[in-house]
């Protein structure tokens, strides 16, 4: 068996995926269904949380590799959970590793800056970039869970249900943190905003 290290090499929103099927015994051939069914979404996923492609990829795999080591001990009817809640806590390893590994480059580099995108002439191009960036920036400033939650709500579109079960939160704890994750990204926007036009 070949697990895909591209599933499809893009960020973007894949269709919504159906729950699992087969039998308390997965096979080779339910179990390659599965992937295919599930291997874009897994991706999406890894690739919003760490927004990098390659890594995306890696957290992937590794997260296929584990649903075949566990593939006898998970509910076909909750597959798509049991991957998502799995694939949060590898980008959160993965995540922490980077952290560390910033750290120490810091220390060393003193304060190196970030790569800054090249400038797009048209002005709508470069509005559009700019709302993008605050966005973006307010989501990454929202700590675990909110961030997951609004991500599987907001882009995924998974049910409240489903959330629950992928982050294993109480669905009422989940209901709550989404309006609290909306209210918190509102505040970060209106404060950038502001900044801005002061």
């Amino acid at each position: 068996m070949r697990l895909s290290a591209e599933p499809s090499r893009r960020c973007s929103t894949p269709a919504k995926a159906g729950a699992g099927s087969g039998t308390a015994r997965v096979n080779l051939a339910q179990f390659e269904q599965q992937v295919h069914r599930h291997q874009d979404r897994v991706y999406a996923y890894a690739c919003a949380f760490l927004r990098d492609r390659d890594a995306a990829a890696d957290v992937t795999q590794e997260v296929f590799v584990r649903l075949w080591q566990h593939r006898d001990e998970i509910d076909p009817g909750r597959v798509l959970g049991w991957l998502l809640h799995v694939t949060r806590n590898a980008c959160i390893d993965v995540a922490r590793r980077r952290q560390a590994r910033r750290r120490v480059e810091q220390e060393g580099a003193d304060g190196l800056a970030h790569a800054v995108a090249g400038e797009r002439s048209p002005a709508a191009a470069a509005e559009a970039a700019d709302i993008r960036a605050h966005l973006e920036r307010a989501f990454d400033r929202l700590a675990e869970p909110y961030r997951s939650i609004v991500y599987l709500r907001e882009v995924q579109e998974m049910t409240y249900e489903d959330i629950s079960g992928a982050l294993d939160l109480p669905l009422n704890t989940v209901k709550v943190y989404l309006h609290r994750a909306r209210k918190m990204l509102r505040k970060h926007i209106a404060e950038v905003l502001d900044r801005e036009t002061a």
